[in-house]
């Protein structure tokens, strides 16, 4: 499968036709953009796999050019009813893609249309069902800027997934069984022993190119992964026929990282050629330069790279606390691919234990200061055996929502008392972190956070619409057991 990868690639005259529950003005508006929620066949290593997608006018993901709207119209081919969450954007709410939140999912055959302003940078789109999610159910949404188009650089997506040849049902069963990973190196059930930083040490890494940080928390074990997938897919292949993108020589990439996996946690690894972090879930920030960065479920990076003459770079998706990698190659005219093994030398790190990297991550854009009206605190909580996700000790259906007036400022607090991270997601909004274990900065604007075990991270936001929001662990697994409450916005 091509990926949407090449600059100037779909100029999307975006319209969408009317809809009874979305009304548009105007006449001369051009025909919407037609998406398919559909089955597909990928080839991994050699044996078909039946996955759905998101297949748009070019192939799977749709990419809009500065200043076009979201106009779509959304079909369901699928045989079960589906709804589609556009991740980051924040449409009016009626339009988020939640099940019954208000709308309800499409039936097989139904189609609805979707028209708001689309704001710029790296996003995606999924199934809004963990387990249809889990079947790949997934594709990019790249909104282009006009700063995009000035930049004169080449752009390529990098949608990572995670893969399982058993259904979503068994991959669930065999987790809630107490399945253990083997980690492929004899690690026991994802868990990594927390070793006391040394004084003195940059944890941001070696002279801040190598951002992989290292853990604060002395003599505790974490969970890092807990189900061995079949595959690890960039842009819907693995290692063992990766895609190969043709750069020109001295060529600038700009390289949009999504993390689509449905529980897995990646380090993207540059190898020999420096990138500049220069966004995050399609906000801005500082640019900060290094070979490797963290990137948690549903998070997304934006990294710019300048190509030193001609050749092949390998850019590396390694798992986290394992040796599983997958990747694409980019590569000049005429250069030699180097053949790629699915397995590093050694396991990577854990993410972030610390949160080195995220207390990194400065907003070029911050919240402006402002009094907070309102403030709450979550307790993110967990076990393996029974597997019970929980947020405040409550699982969906028990949940007390957090609430505010639209217009409020807004901090939230989650603290996790889990031994596993939790990628927490908040629909409808961005947010700024702003606190990390008691240290106040004025940190990334984000859609999605990473929660380490024990941390303790704060983000601050302006409510929006007065409406009924998502907020949850983007863990697939993790949110399938009701790992999710709701944050009610009243006027």
């Amino acid at each position: 499968m091509t990926l949407l990868t090449r600059r100037g690639f779909l100029a999307a005259g975006v319209a969408a036709s009317a809809m009874v529950q979305f009304p548009r003005i105007g006449m001369a508006e051009p025909p919407a953009i037609g998406l398919r929620a559909a089955s597909r066949t990928l080839d991994i290593d050699g044996r078909a796999a039946s996955v759905w997608g998101l297949a748009g006018p070019s192939g799977q993901g749709l990419i809009l050019d500065p200043g076009a709207r979201f106009r779509v119209d959304l079909t369901n081919d699928l045989p079960e009813p589906t709804i589609i969450h556009w991740h980051g954007q924040i449409p009016p709410n009626a339009q988020d893609g939640v099940p019954d939140m208000p709308m309800p999912k499409l039936k097989p055959g139904e189609t609805r249309s979707y028209d708001y302003a689309a704001i710029p940078g790296t996003y995606w789109m999924h199934s809004h069902i963990p387990k249809q999610e889990m079947r790949l159910l997934a594709a990019p949404l790249i909104v282009r800027s006009a700063s995009d188009i000035a930049a004169d650089r080449q752009e390529v997506v990098m949608f990572l997934h995670d893969f399982a040849f058993k259904s979503p049902e068994e991959v669930m069963e065999e987790i809630a069984g107490g399945h253990a990973p083997s980690g492929h190196e004899g690690m026991d059930h994802g868990a990594m022993p927390m070793k006391q930083p040394m004084a003195g040490m940059d944890h941001a890494g070696m002279s801040g190119h190598d951002m992989s940080g290292m853990s604060g928390m002395a003599a505790m074990q974490m969970d890092l992964n807990d189900y061995d997938w079949d595959a690890y897919l960039t842009n819907d292949r693995t290692l063992s026929d990766p895609e190969v993108i043709r750069v020109e020589r001295d060529g600038r990439v700009l390289l949009r990282v999504v993390n689509a996996a449905a529980a897995t946690v990646f380090w993207i690894d540059t190898g020999g050629v420096q990138a500049r972090l220069v966004a995050v879930d399609g906000q801005g920030i500082q640019p900060l330069t290094g070979t490797r960065f963290g990137i948690a479920m549903a998070q997304r990076l934006d990294l710019e790279i300048e190509l030193p003459g001609t050749g092949s770079w390998p850019i590396l998706a390694i798992r986290e606390g394992a040796r599983e990698r997958t990747g694409l190659i980019l590569a000049t005219a005429g250069a030699k691919v180097p053949k790629l093994t699915p397995l590093a030398d050694q396991n990577a790190a854990a993410f972030d234990t610390d949160m080195a990297q995220e207390m990194r991550l400065i907003a070029s854009d911050p919240l402006p200061a402002r009094e907070v009206q309102t403030s709450r605190a979550l307790m993110l909580g967990g076990t393996m055996q029974p597997y019970r996700w929980t947020i405040d000790d409550k699982v969906w259906g028990e949940h007390v929502p957090v609430t505010a007036r639209s217009g409020e400022r807004v901090e939230i607090m989650f603290h996790n008392m889990s031994m596993m991270g939790h990628p927490m997601h908040l629909h409808g909004h961005t947010f700024q972190v702003v606190e990390v274990n008691g240290r106040r900065f004025s940190g990334a604007r984000r859609d999605t956070v990473y929660v380490p075990p024990m941390a303790m991270v704060t983000v601050a936001l302006d409510a929006g619409e007065a409406a009924r929001w998502m907020l949850h662990c983007h863990h697939m697994p993790h949110l399938e057991t009701g790992m999710m409450t709701e944050f009610a916005i009243t006027t």
